[in-house]
């Protein structure tokens, strides 16, 4: 990562994030989340709403678990 490159957010189905360069095609399971910008304000986005770092396949397992 450079801080000439322009990133995007992406999230999979586990709710999940990453940093992807807007330039480079998006991987498969991958979905981008409408956020562009540098590599800061990038993380800075993920940072803010990624705040369960557990798969949402857990979480809803443990949910279900009454845990």
């Amino acid at each position: 990562m450079d801080e000439n490159t322009r990133y995007q957010v992406l999230r999979n189905d586990e709710e999940q994030y990453s940093l992807w360069p807007v330039d480079v095609e998006v991987p498969a399971g991958w979905h981008a989340v409408g956020k562009e910008g540098t590599e800061a304000e990038c993380s800075a986005y993920v940072d803010e709403v990624w705040t369960d770092m557990r798969p949402r396949s857990l979480r809803e397992r443990m949910e279900g678990a009454g845990a």
